[in-house]
């Protein structure tokens, strides 16, 4: 008899038999034990898309300008996971405060003090010098209009406790409901991160291919600085909504532009030829610096190239960095062929 189909019939058996105090299969077989929670095929988490597992060419594909030598091309393997669409927003953010203010002690497990994890607003007037910044510190994180707008002025550690929250209250209901626990939501790594930004495409320089910065009717393709003095050609002086220009090929948005991203990676100059090439990541709790990827609205478009890296210190908070969570995919998701 094949081997599942066997085991369906033992499995209803022993379900049968159970209350006869019986153990194991009625034939002495290893079925495997039979208290385990429901798990149906890992669904798409709410508001992730899928990136396949695969393997790339992670590195610099373009003219490294600023001469750093930090991201010599080296091929790899990514096991599949899941990102989310788009940045963390102003108002998913401000779920997390909301919740951690009521019952931060039975959610995370301890109390976090408020002021290591709320936006620093202030960020809008410290990072640029005789700029006058004060409106977004006053609007930006506060007010309904930019509730759609990513989150800023979140350091690295806080982005970390987001992901936990975001963990431990998904977790909570479902295995209330009696199903499976799902994987951690935490930040990408900076393998993982580039894989993503590419959108299967090899050796690109930015998420939509390139090497333009505009489409074929002229339009900006991200949030950027355009050029000197300029920021607004691409339609927004500072940040813009999430997802406001057109996705790459894993349906994800603002890989380039808008805010740069935290990435889990301690940052490295010579992590690139260090790391496995299975699924790399560079771990140094002795390292505050951290890695931040994908340009923002205040750069160049150098570095929102898919293959420049650079990092800030961990308890730093700026108003151009923001996060998206990723979570690992259990069990490969071939390829669309």
């Amino acid at each position: 008899m094949n081997k599942f189909l066997k085991l369906s019939f033992i499995a209803v058996s022993v379900i049968v038999l159970g209350g006869c105090g019986m153990r194991g299969g009625p034939e002495g077989d290893v079925i495997g034990a039979q208290d385990r929670p429901e798990f149906n095929p890992q669904e798409v988490p709410y508001g992730m898309v899928p990136c396949p597992g695969g393997t790339f060419h992670m590195g610099q594909t373009d003219q490294d300008i600023a001469a750093t030598m930090s991201n010599l091309n080296k091929q790899v393997t990514i096991r599949g996971f899941y990102m989310d669409e788009t940045e963390i927003t102003n108002n998913e953010y401000r779920e997390f405060m909301n919740a951690i203010r009521e019952d931060s002690l039975d959610i995370l497990g301890e109390e976090y003090v408020m002021t290591r994890l709320y936006p620093d607003t202030t960020v809008w007037m410290r990072d640029f010098t005789y700029s006058m910044g004060d409106p977004m510190m006053q609007y930006y994180y506060t007010h309904p209009a930019f509730d759609n707008y990513p989150v800023v002025g979140v350091d690295w550690n806080a982005a970390r406790y987001f992901s936990d929250w975001r963990t431990k209250r998904k977790n909570a209901f479902l295995v209330e409901d009696g199903q499976a626990a799902m994987p951690d939501f935490r930040l990408p790594s900076e393998a993982e991160w580039e894989y993503a930004a590419r959108g299967g495409r090899d050796m690109v320089t930015y998420p939509w291919g390139g090497p333009y910065l505009r489409n074929a009717k002229g339009c900006m393709l991200a949030n950027f600085k355009p050029g000197r003095g300029d920021y607004y050609s691409d339609g927004y002086s500072y940040t813009g909504p999430v997802g406001q220009y057109f996705p790459n090929d894993f349906g994800l948005y603002d890989m380039a532009g808008n805010v740069s991203e935290w990435c889990a990676d301690a940052y490295y100059d010579a992590a690139v030829p260090v790391v496995w090439d299975l699924n790399p990541v560079y771990n140094n709790d002795n390292e505050p610096r951290k890695v931040v990827r994908g340009g923002s609205w205040k750069d160049v478009a150098y570095f929102l190239e898919t293959g420049t890296r650079n990092f800030e210190f961990e308890d730093s908070a700026r108003s151009y960095i923001g996060f998206r969570n990723s979570m690992i995919m259990l069990g490969d998701r071939q390829r669309s062929r």
